[in-house]
């Protein structure tokens, strides 16, 4: 999947309203030819910066999860990358660009919204003038710019492995 694809399909998927930190999981790990709806699924709580509490945004969580599932390890016996630790750098670097304009990497400052008054989630999710908009946008972003990245670390690994005997 090329990188403008997933940021079609990352808006698309917010759009239908999953999760800022699940978009950002499902549209990478597709990329990489993976799925997991066990990940997806607990993902689900990061939504809302933390459960709603509006600390980091869901898809800093989303994308740096799709790192960890390249170069990480799911259990002792398996080796982690060492690798894991720039390109996860790179990611929040990356994040913390696309959201200056907003004041920072937390959703209490893209969609300034409190998850736990209702007239303000229906105003997110209703009013076209809403910060929704930012969060679309922002979403799109990342996942493009998440794409691309994946690009270079797969090329990277690739590579690498050409050396290999």
């Amino acid at each position: 999947m090329l990188a403008v694809e997933m940021q079609e399909k990352a808006i698309g998927l917010f759009k239908q309203r999953l999760h800022c930190s699940q978009v950002l999981a499902l549209v990478g790990m597709e990329k990489l030819g993976n799925s997991d709806p066990a990940v997806i699924k607990a993902l689900g709580a990061f939504g809302g910066g933390i459960g709603g509490a509006g600390n980091i945004c869901g898809a800093l969580v989303g994308a740096v999860s799709v790192i960890g599932s390249l170069y990480s390890r799911g259990s002792l016996e398996e080796k982690e990358n060492p690798r894991m630790w720039a390109a996860t750098k790179k990611v929040l670097r990356m994040f913390e660009e696309l959201t200056a304009p907003y004041g920072g990497i937390n959703c209490c400052q893209i969609a300034r919204v409190d998850w736990l008054d209702r007239e303000q989630i229906t105003n997110f999710y209703t009013n076209p003038e809403s910060r929704r908009q930012h969060c679309i946008t922002l979403i799109g972003e990342t996942a493009k710019t998440l794409g691309e990245l994946l690009d270079q670390e797969l090329e990277r690994m690739a590579a690498r492995n050409e050396g290999k005997p």
